[in-house]
């Protein structure tokens, strides 16, 4: 990797003062799973390095008036057991304890899961968000959903979060900003854009998760192998019941889609509707209706349409 310089500020301001106002003048390093490759394989090559671990108001997960609070660098292993998140979200649980190595647990963080870079091999070879070559190449862990671009937002924990209503704090020396999770993933339309809203002067903080009242919510994730990989297809749901029907159904799909991939019609056929085998695959089903797979992925429709059949069963306690 290139040569760089490393900063470790105390607190948050110190850190904001360290970025740039263009990318590539400084990264944000947390538990550097993602960025350290990314360097390593000139990807990026940042004039300046932050590391904001040792930064404490950046870390906790806390009940607030708002709902839960999960710092930025709260590591993967800190949220799985905490007992707040056991409590009302078993969605996060079953995505932090599908990253299944331990090294990667312990350092990894909530923020930087969010953060983290494509891992399509066209991009990571140089070849830019929007390569062309994957239509036509290798593209069997691509998308099927959405376009122009053709990789899949890696984050294990954006589908859920998108469900669950939850917002990021992102904040720079001018001040703070809030956004939904759902907004802050983003299709880029040309080789300039990012595929995250994140500006290159602005460090996420937090992430602030909606109480749950009551509401069922799960994670369904489908993997080649149980160690070391990343999932082909997930599933994450959240379902606000009335009675034994579902009132209102969230239904987010992820590593289908450049972005946490929301299935709206699929959540609409929901409402209503008591949860049963035969509902949760008829939703299944109209989740993928629009997919478009690419020459070597049309095997995640299938994958996709089981993960969201066996996330809802998952969430309404239905045994498969």
């Amino acid at each position: 990797m290139q040569n760089f310089e490393y900063a470790s500020p105390a607190t948050l301001q110190e850190a904001l003062g360290l970025l740039g106002s263009q990318w590539g003048e400084a990264d944000v390093l947390a538990g550097g799973t993602d960025l350290i490759s990314l360097m390593k394989d000139y990807v990026q090559s940042p004039k300046r390095v932050v590391n904001i671990k040792g930064i404490k108001e950046l870390g906790g997960i806390a009940k607030t008036s708002a709902g839960l609070r999960i710092g930025a660098t709260v590591t993967l292993d800190e949220l799985a057991s905490n007992a707040l998140v056991r409590a009302e979200y078993p969605s996060l649980i079953t995505a932090a304890l599908g990253v299944t190595s331990p090294q990667t647990r312990n350092t990894g963080t909530v923020g930087g899961d969010l953060c983290q870079r494509p891992r399509c091999w066209y991009f990571r070879q140089g070849f830019g968000l929007l390569a062309k070559e994957v239509e036509n190449g290798e593209n069997r862990y691509h998308a099927i959903f959405g376009g122009p671009a053709r990789f899949v937002s890696a984050s294990s924990f954006g589908p859920a979060l998108a469900c669950l209503g939850a917002k990021v704090k992102l904040v720079s020396s001018k001040g703070p900003r809030e956004l939904p999770v759902e907004q802050f993933f983003v299709s880029p339309r040309d080789g300039n854009s990012r595929e995250i809203a994140l500006q290159p002067n602005e460090i996420l903080t937090e992430i602030i998760v909606p109480a749950s009242r009551g509401a069922k919510n799960a994670t369904y994730e489908i993997r080649q192998r149980e160690l070391m990989d990343w999932p082909l297809a997930t599933a994450s749901v959240v379902l606000r019941m009335k009675g034994s029907s579902v009132e209102s159904a969230s239904i987010c799909m992820g590593h289908v889609a450049p972005t946490p991939w929301r299935a709206s019609a699929a959540e609409k056929m929901l409402a209503g509707k008591s949860l049963s085998p035969d509902v949760c695959e008829q939703v299944g089903a109209a989740a993928v209706q629009d997919a478009q797979p690419l020459s070597g992925n049309g095997y995640k429709v299938q994958l996709a349409k089981v993960a969201v059949k066996r996330a809802l069963m998952a969430a309404g306690g239905l045994k498969a």
